[in-house]
């Protein structure tokens, strides 16, 4: 037992230092910058910046598209996952339908602008195939269509998840007891609901606040706290100081958010059965659904097709012939290929690094005897990364590594990443551990098997499916960043994401997109295998019988 808590203990202070080292130290610095000058401590920073002439108006700014793109992005994302879950559609079309709504989020943020300036531009695509431009791409209309794009993904996913555990049974009983289409509606489906779209809402809210690469693109004019901080931190005449009072400003609507979140949890319905019910067929519904659900999903597709085309042809809109010169240009420049491999390193070694990080977090949290304390540690650890806007992460480590052996180094950025992404992969590990049987672990130490062993060879080849999940989310968050490492990556450590903003300052925007559809193809992949392979494992699981037996044939071996 000693030996077991030796080795937890061990792996406690390695990511209590690791985030220690990246996560508190910055940050303290950070707040540091933003309260002391020459002549001590001041509040002096604060008020400038609050008082500036357009500190308010982009603080504003920020608060209003922000809303509005959240709850766009969260009535999109549950009529989608309605269709999913609450319609006779075909099989094939529901996953059609996951698959367009979860398309956005293996592309950098950065490349959604420029796919609406090409698609809504005067010369865009859709305003050439439609003959008139719908709204003024530059400012909040471009920034409202970037920011739901963006969000959707994380809405549908987290109302999807929700919606397979609503106990669907209770229509049936709500048809059965008289009640009307809509109270049925109220009572069986929205009700059960209510914390997981105000989760929707507020995490969308959250992301379009700090996101940069939108407003990188298609901002123009709008001015939003987001481009306020990096003008202030790498415009022309950088001020440290006050960079770091819009960073903390930052952090304001972040902790407000996991506050509101941890309220919202008492309004999640938890059933102690949940019937699968079939739902009644009705093809004027399923019809229905059905058009809209295409509506929505040409929608999303139609601004990404873009992204195809102009690389496809010789100089959009001018000459349309077909060419591959763009593709021929981008992978024979041995300087972009060497940034595709700084961003495979980088996405590679922060998912191996990032899974080990999670799996050792929640091995200490789900099965583990450490007392309490250390426990608590952790899920702090967790919330607050949770909290943390890239963009407030990596002006935080501009700060504190500046001059150091780190500053811009590939380690120093697979490092942030690792704590940056951290929350959702530790809650994933921890629900799957803890659902394993929790008597492994003692009944390895009563056949003579160390706490290591017992990991090795009966938790982590049950955890395996979740492994896989939790690297491929490391894998594509890294592929697709640019908030934080904006502010970290250097010349030599140049990735994907950071040369497609290099490349907006020169208006080689065929590069740009040539480079998004290698991210794009790259995090396909990727998922595609990462996908096929935790599926394997999952429906392949190592028996309890056979993790037991495991033990017993050490222990006759032993004798």
């Amino acid at each position: 037992m000693r030996r077991k808590n030796w080795e937890l203990k061990g792996i406690f202070w390695i990511i209590t230092l690791l985030f220690v080292g990246f996560l508190a130290a910055p940050i303290l610095l950070l707040l540091g910058k933003s309260l002391v000058g020459e002549g001590g401590f001041t509040w002096e920073f604060y008020a400038s910046v609050v008082t500036r002439e357009g500190f308010l108006t982009a603080l504003g700014n920020s608060f209003a598209v922000a809303a509005a793109s959240a709850v766009t992005a969260t009535v999109i994302a549950f009529l989608m996952a309605y269709a999913v879950h609450y319609t006779g559609l075909p099989r094939w079309a529901k996953r059609l339908i996951t698959a367009i709504a979860t398309l956005p989020m293996f592309l950098p943020t950065i490349t959604y602008g420029f796919a609406i300036i090409y698609s809504f531009g005067k010369q865009g695509l859709l305003t050439c195939l439609l003959g008139r431009q719908f709204f003024d791409i530059y400012g909040f209309g471009g920034l409202l269509v970037g920011y739901v794009i963006y969000t959707i993904p994380v809405a549908f996913l987290l109302i999807h998840n929700t919606m397979g555990f609503v106990d669907k049974k209770t229509i049936i009983v709500s048809k059965a007891m008289g009640d009307r289409d809509l109270a049925t509606f109220w009572i069986a489906i929205l009700r059960p609901l209510l914390g997981t779209l105000a989760g929707a809402f507020i995490q969308a809210f959250f992301l379009c606040f700090t996101d940069f690469g939108i407003p990188a693109s298609v901002g123009g004019g709008y001015e939003v706290i987001a481009t306020l901080l990096y003008n202030q931190m790498l415009g022309g005449i950088p001020d440290f100081n006050r960079g770091a009072v819009i960073a903390m400003i930052l952090l304001i609507p972040s902790i407000g958010s996991i506050c509101i979140l941890q309220l919202l949890e008492r309004f999640n319905i938890r059933y102690t059965r949940i019937s699968q019910a079939d739902l009644r067929k009705n093809p004027l519904r399923d019809t229905g659904w059905g058009v809209s659900s295409t509506v929505i999903s040409v929608a999303i597709l139609s601004i990404f097709a873009v992204i195809f085309v102009v690389p496809l042809v010789e100089e959009w809109p001018y000459q349309t012939s077909f060419s591959l010169e763009h593709f021929a240009a981008v992978f024979t420049d041995s300087e972009l290929i060497t940034v595709y491999w700084h961003s495979l390193v980088m996405a590679l070694l922060t998912a191996f690094l990032g899974t080990l990080a999670a799996y050792g977090a929640a091995l200490i949290t789900a099965r583990s005897t450490l007392p309490p304390r250390y426990k608590r540690v952790i899920e702090s650890i967790a919330l607050v990364t949770n909290a943390i806007p890239g963009m407030v992460l990596g002006v935080a480590y501009l700060f504190l590594f500046s001059g150091s052996g780190l500053q811009n180094t590939l380690l120093l950025m697979i490092l942030g990443n690792i704590v940056h992404y951290f929350s959702t992969p530790y809650l994933m590990m921890k629900n799957s551990l803890s659902k394993m049987n929790a008597g492994w672990e003692t009944t390895a130490m009563l056949m003579g098997d160390s706490w290591l062993q017992t990991i090795l060879r009966v938790v982590t080849p049950n955890a395996l499916s979740s492994l896989i999940e939790v690297f491929s989310y490391y894998f594509i968050n890294s592929m697709v960043t640019i908030s934080a490492l904006i502010f970290i990556a250097g010349a030599r450590t140049m990735v994907l994401t950071t040369m497609i903003k290099q490349l907006q300052y020169v208006n080689r925007f065929n590069e740009v997109f040539v480079l998004s559809l290698l991210i794009l193809a790259t995090n396909l992949v990727a998922k595609g295998l990462f996908s096929c392979l935790a599926s394997y494992k999952a429906s392949h699981p190592v028996k309890e019988r056979r993790s037991i037996q495991l033990f017993g044939n050490r222990k006759e071996a032993v004798q």
